[in-house]
């Protein structure tokens, strides 16, 4: 049986959980996670003036840390959840953010020249859609950071074994972090993420993994893509 991964369900569920959402994080990465995502958007060498979108951003630590570390840049968190966007802008009182759906960015094309999203397009239930909408929305040659759990090894059956620990001590949310295994367990591994981006007009340019691959971040880089040109019209040139 696989996830329902039902846009108002997936809404839902994060509204539920965004009081206590950091909180569990630092729980259950034993305080790594922000750590990791300082080191991605380390990797993106952001330039001055650019505009960069944060896409399921949650509380907002992606759009946080591209402010510290690139101020030049300017940055946008976009979600779908009103609490969440809550929590980000408490965060962070001079970011921008904005509600709204990333199987549908409003944005125009080629408006940005760099997108993240960190533990968020495994929640997605259209992820074609999803990776649609960031290839249109970046200019060419522009960059996408990816971010989320990687490889199913011992260490990871280690935090599947914490998590469910949790659960059965903490009745309150235990059904959303059930869904948070589940959903690690059916999400596509880093090399088949890779193919997915490619397939959808992107080039491979670096993956990270952290955690002994446990956690895994791939940066991917717009291709224009071609024109076809009929191979019958190429004789008559």
């Amino acid at each position: 049986m696989t996830c329902d991964k039902n846009p108002e369900k997936i809404k839902s569920m994060f509204e539920e959980i965004a009081v206590y959402y950091d909180k569990v994080n630092n729980l259950i990465s034993f305080g790594t996670h922000y750590l990791i995502k300082y080191l991605c958007v380390k990797e993106l060498d952001i330039k001055p003036r650019s505009m960069v979108v944060d896409l399921c951003c949650g509380t907002g630590d992606f759009t946080k840390l591209i402010n510290k570390i690139y101020p030049r840049a300017k940055v946008i968190g976009l979600d779908f959840s009103p609490e969440m966007l809550k929590l980000a802008k408490e965060k962070n009182p001079k970011g921008v953010f904005l509600q709204a759906d990333c199987t549908n960015i409003p944005f125009s094309e080629k408006e940005f020249q760099y997108a993240t999203i960190g533990f968020g397009l495994r929640n997605i239930e259209d992820r074609q859609k999803a990776l649609s909408e960031i290839y249109r929305i970046l200019e060419n040659d522009g960059y996408f950071l990816h971010l989320d759990f990687g490889n199913h090894n011992k260490l990871s059956n280690i935090f599947d074994l914490f998590v469910n620990l949790l659960c059965k001590i903490c009745k309150n949310g235990s059904e959303h972090y059930q869904y948070l295994l589940k959903s690690k367990e059916e999400f596509p591994n880093p090399n088949e993420l890779i193919t997915e981006f490619e397939q959808q007009g992107f080039k491979f340019i670096k993956r990270k993994d952290f955690l002994f691959g446990t956690v895994s971040a791939q940066i991917m880089q717009k291709k224009p893509k071609e024109l076809g040109i009929d191979a019958h019209l190429l004789k008559h040139l």
